[in-house]
């Protein structure tokens, strides 16, 4: 079989730690080539991996023949490098948040599909074992229906995680647009939809720079959430959580509780309103400290490999990041956001 000949446009820490590493280990890849305007991280991963390294897409996507490419890169850059790639015929992987605004995720969306190839967006939250499993105990019917819940998502921030440490670009409002909402936020905004197979109608947000010195971003979030079934919950984005952080959802039903993440070694745990308890032992969430492969890249491999389009697609992520961006308009005008 001919293997899928990948780039990578951006060689910052989620290149370096995710994407790379897994399309590398994936039998049906070739790295071929990396684009990074600090040309010697394109070049150290092309020494490491093989290919070659640019100091820009554009070069790089005018002498590489290359059938797909994974844009990780500053958020304001997602759009503009994503419809370039697809307007030159390639599957497109992108990171989250997709976009900064619903305008740029149309365009996307309508350029891949203009030029007959994949759009994809990095949402790995839906692929971790304890949310596969999740889903699958609420589908089954034993919960009932979802009454009310919280989703959380909280870390110390990007300054041990980005290669520039508290330099980086997360930092910077020109080229992050948003902070811990475009990091965190979108995570779970498009983990509750996929969870719940649910849409949100409404949502009223509480976003601030509580203590992350010196950046306009957002450090934290509170959200509401009011669901199109009704179920009404909470969504929280975190930078500050400087011990315990926090990726955990639990839900509410009618027969009783489901946590999700509470509990080291339990990831999901169902405890029934007739007294039943169950555990279930399915495998850690990633985390910045310890990665585990996504599921991402191996997702988005299969997508092509077998003609598929992915089941988290633009359309999908378009969908959670309206959400973030309704938050966002919540904070700014004081009233409850209606989707």
């Amino acid at each position: 079989m001919t293997k899928i000949k990948v780039a990578v446009f951006g060689c910052g820490a989620i290149a370096e730690r995710r994407h790379i590493p897994e399309y590398a280990a994936n039998e049906q890849v070739e790295l071929v080539a990396f684009a990074d305007p600090i040309i010697e991280r394109a070049e150290k991963m092309a020494e490491t991996y093989g290919g070659k390294g640019y100091a820009s897409y554009e070069e790089l996507l005018a002498n590489e023949e290359v059938d797909a490419v994974s844009v990780c890169t500053p958020n304001y850059l997602h759009a503009s490098m994503a419809i370039a790639a697809a307007n030159a015929g390639k599957h497109v992987l992108v990171e989250k948040p997709m976009a900064c605004t619903a305008e740029e995720g149309e365009q996307m969306i309508e350029a891949a599909k203009k030029n007959g190839v994949f759009l994809m967006v990095g949402h790995n939250q839906r692929l971790m074992p304890p949310h596969v499993k999740a889903k699958e105990l609420l589908e089954s019917g034993k919960l009932g229906k979802v009454l009310t819940f919280r989703t959380s998502f909280g870390h110390p921030g990007p300054e041990a995680w980005s290669v520039d440490g508290a330099g980086s670009w997360f930092f910077r409002k020109e080229e992050a647009i948003m902070g811990a909402m475009g990091d965190l936020g979108v995570h779970k905004s498009d983990f509750i939809r996929y969870l719940l197979n649910d849409e949100v109608s409404e949502v009223a947000g509480f976003i601030s720079t509580l203590h992350k010195e010196g950046t306009e971003v957002d450090d934290n979030a509170t959200c509401i959430l009011r669901m199109k079934s009704g179920a009404v919950g909470t969504l929280v984005a975190s930078w500050t959580q400087y011990k315990g952080g926090d990726n955990s959802t639990v839900l509410w039903c009618e027969n009783g509780v489901m946590k999700i993440g509470t509990v080291n070694g339990d990831e999901v745990i169902v405890e029934l309103t007739n007294g039943t308890v169950e555990t279930y032992k399915v495998g850690a969430m990633a985390t910045n400290e310890k990665q585990v492969p996504s599921g991402v890249i191996d997702a988005f491999v299969e997508s092509i490999v077998t003609n598929t389009p992915p089941s988290i697609s633009g359309e999908e992520g378009l969908k959670s990041l309206n959400v973030i961006l309704a938050a966002f308009e919540s904070q700014k005008t004081g009233q409850i956001i209606k989707l």
